[in-house]
């Protein structure tokens, strides 16, 4: 059988469950403290880690030695793994699950999905989706990494204080940004975080800029679901986000998923991306 597994990171909530994904939890750390993404932390906890110390919680990849302990759960077991990790250039966890994957030959194969969070999520879903319809490990890999360069994954950050004490931006662009209501995009470009357009306003006003952008940058796409994933987002601007995709785009299945504590950790409350796939 296929085992169809990726890094926490991936942010499919309950689908893990129901399309028997496995998730591997990355690491997050609070002060002398370390937790397990997913498993013994939430982003409530990450919010009050940053309000009382001022500084952000440092995040690990698991290590070789623990992706072999892993992959061995299911390979012996009978499983072939298909494992997809967060994009290479944000996280050293795909290097040391390609690595780990060396021990077990054809029985283990790696995807750097070049995305991370909702976008990462997407190509965990479709995965399970082509072992679902029956194909085989070598030609799930093929169509996994034609796809992966595909992932629209953005998303809009209400402040820019996350991005500012994780270095990701100076002083004076986050009390400019916060000031003038400036909410940059940010989005994956070849498998890192860079900085585009940015809206202005308040958040419900551009995250409906935001996805009217992505309808012209993307006429073509593939129908068969999005991911509306936020930070604890309010539940207005998850509704102004719906209604706007389901205006905009022809998506089959709309899933709403709320970012872990690995990516909360790096974007801050109530940031918002309209993830998909490209064609």
């Amino acid at each position: 059988m296929i085992k169809i597994t990726a890094d926490s990171t991936c942010d499919i909530g309950e689908y893990a469950e129901s399309r028997q994904i496995g998730l591997l939890p990355l690491n997050v750390i609070l002060g002398t403290d370390c937790f397990s993404d997913g498993v013994d932390i939430t982003p409530q906890n990450i919010f009050e880690f940053v309000e009382r110390t001022d500084t952000l919680p440092k995040t690990s990849a698991p290590n070789v030695g623990t992706y072999e302990e892993y992959f061995n759960r299911f390979v012996s077991a009978g499983d072939t793994v298909i494992h997809i990790n967060i994009s290479s250039k944000s996280s050293s966890s795909c290097g040391n699950a390609k690595e780990a994957a060396k021990k077990f030959g054809d029985k283990v194969f790696v995807i750097d999905s070049r995305a991370l969070s909702g976008g990462q999520g997407l190509l965990v879903m479709k995965a399970a989706d082509f072992r679902d319809e029956g194909m085989g490990a070598p030609e799930i890999v093929d169509r996994l990494n034609a796809l992966a360069p595909k992932i629209n994954t953005s998303f809009v950050p209400d402040r820019l204080d996350y991005l500012y004490k994780g270095g990701r931006c100076s002083r004076m662009q986050m009390f400019g940004a916060n000031l003038l209501k400036i909410h940059p995009l940010i989005q994956m470009e070849d498998g890192q975080l860079v900085a585009g357009k940015k809206y202005r306003g308040s958040m419900e006003k551009c995250i409906s800029n935001y996805i009217d952008d992505l309808a012209v940058m993307y006429p073509n796409y593939d129908d068969s679901r999005c991911f509306i994933t936020h930070s604890s987002a309010d539940k207005e601007l998850v509704e102004v986000a719906k209604r706007k995709a389901e205006e905009k785009f022809s998506f089959r299945q709309t899933i709403e998923t709320v970012a872990g504590s690995i990516i909360t950790s790096h974007c801050g409350r109530n940031t918002l991306g309209l993830l998909f796939i490209a064609e």
